[in-house]
């Protein structure tokens, strides 16, 4: 059999191209190792992630807020079975809505294990042991990441009692206590969920801050927010032992800068110290493709070394990000078609799905100095916003961070309620190259939490009217 483009792979990367291309007149075909195609995001990470941190919140707001806003319901009970079908049931929703969109688009899955041969060469080995061989003009590695751990450490997971996000989602029993190690996203978003259903959440980081990378002002008021919640921080720790004890897991761990060696014991510890690229048994290395530090190499189309090869999303270089890997997809399924596909890399938001929540587009505060750029800040907190007050969500602030020179927008960092769907106000205007008097001059509708992100740009030339 012969195509135009197979794709390694049916997380949001790879399915996506393979839309893409089909659209643009190309015979498609998927090669998938799951029984079902979304990849770890649509399967184990981001949307049942999300599902079980929309239901948590909900089950906080019904312990600790309603009763200030006269709803009076009693003690909520934990279901969290129930809690748990919403959670598939989602994942089922969205893993379907994938298989129809390729089949509407007429593009053939093949699931088993893609193998690489050569240049326009797949085969596809099924569970049973069958192989299928394919042909093709292109292939796409879109074949995204796995959970890391810790470097040196020797970590053997049972997605039970020692568990990465995979075992995180799927708890039988809320945990009385659960260690997370690893201060990042995925680290913080599964802490809260588990905080907020009544496990003690002790978490454990190498550095001497949270969610590293981002705006470090930003990542200081979390922290404190989440201390009020119940979170315990052991940062500027190393840890060196983690294993099983009986019923629950024991974690070792020693300060960076010297130190005696302590031990903690919990029901559940959590493996969140980032991901590594998936391309195990992609048969790169006999294909003669590339590699650096364990990642696909590949050039500003996308290729590989290997003519007609291609990789996206987590296999290749930038953040491992669901939304990355789709803009990747969509550019590397025109640039096969001949057409001028593109990423803008500088305009890539990140959302941590706390409570609050934080986002982020752009530079940060800490990236500009280090590169000598000059810039003005303008910053605008929640407690003065109208909307945010009557929602009783008033912690937070939104940062602007705009060229010295000609303002336009080099960076914005959103700390608060709804921050993950305020921030694209942002990276449309970062995409057009507006500047912090564009946003300023925008009218917004009154009272909605966006009037903080316009009161953050009258701020970078001093004059935010409501502070």
């Amino acid at each position: 059999m012969s195509y135009d483009l197979i794709v390694i792979g049916t997380g949001p990367g790879g399915y996506v191209c393979a839309i893409r291309a089909a659209q643009l007149g190309m015979k498609v075909a998927v090669v998938e190792k799951r029984k079902t195609h979304g990849g770890t995001c649509l399967n184990i990470g981001c949307i049942p992630s999300k599902a079980l941190l929309h239901a948590s919140e909900m089950f906080a707001q019904a312990s600790h807020d309603l009763p200030a806003l006269g709803v009076i319901v009693g003690k909520p009970k934990l279901d969290l079975a129930a809690m748990m079908k919403h959670k598939d049931d989602t994942v089922a929703a969205n893993v379907n809505g994938v298989g129809f969109l390729l089949k509407k688009n007429k593009i053939e899955s093949f699931f088993g294990r893609g193998i690489i041969k050569g240049a326009g060469k797949v085969d596809v080995v099924a569970d049973d042991g069958a192989i299928t061989s394919l042909e093709t003009r292109n292939i796409v590695i879109a074949t995204g990441s796995d959970a890391a751990t810790p470097p040196g450490v020797k970590v053997e997971f049972d997605e039970k009692t020692i568990v990465t996000s995979t075992g995180a989602i799927a708890l039988e029993a809320r945990p009385d206590k659960m260690i997370v190690i690893g201060a990042g996203v995925i680290g913080l978003e599964m802490g809260s969920v588990w905080s907020r259903l009544g496990a003690e959440v002790i978490v454990v980081e190498y550095l001497d801050r949270i969610l590293p990378g981002m705006d470090a002002e930003v990542a200081k008021q979390l922290q404190r927010i989440l201390e009020k919640q119940g979170f315990k921080f052991l940062l500027s720790s190393k840890v060196t032992t983690i294993e099983k004890d009986g019923a629950g897991a024991s974690v070792m761990f020693e300060p960076v800068a010297g130190g005696e060696a302590v031990t903690l014991k919990a029901d559940v510890a959590l493996v969140a110290t980032g991901r590594r690229a998936y391309i195990d048994g992609l048969g790169l290395e006999e294909a003669g493709v590339a590699l650096d530090r364990g990642r696909v190499v590949i050039d500003d189309r996308f290729q590989t070394n290997v003519a007609g090869i291609y990789a996206l999303g987590d296999v290749v270089r930038g953040p491992m990000l669901a939304h990355k890997a789709e803009d990747e997809g969509m550019a590397v399924a025109e640039i096969i078609a001949g057409q001028h596909g593109h990423v803008n890399y500088d305009v890539i938001p990140g959302v941590v799905y706390t409570m609050p929540e934080v986002a982020s587009v752009g530079k940060t505060e800490e990236e500009l100095k280090a590169a000598g750029i000059a810039y003005t800040v303008g910053k605008f907190p929640f407690t003065a916003n109208g909307r945010a007050r009557a929602m009783r969500a008033s912690d937070g602030f939104v940062k602007v961070l705009a060229d010295a020179q000609t303002d336009r927008v080099l960076g914005v960092h959103i700390i608060g309620v709804s921050a993950g769907e305020l921030i694209h106000e942002a990276a449309v205007l970062m995409e057009f190259g507006g500047s912090s008097e564009d946003l300023a001059r925008t009218c917004h509708a009154h009272p909605t939490l966006s009037e903080a992100v316009r009161e953050a740009a009258l701020a970078v030339d001093k004059r935010a009217i409501h502070m």
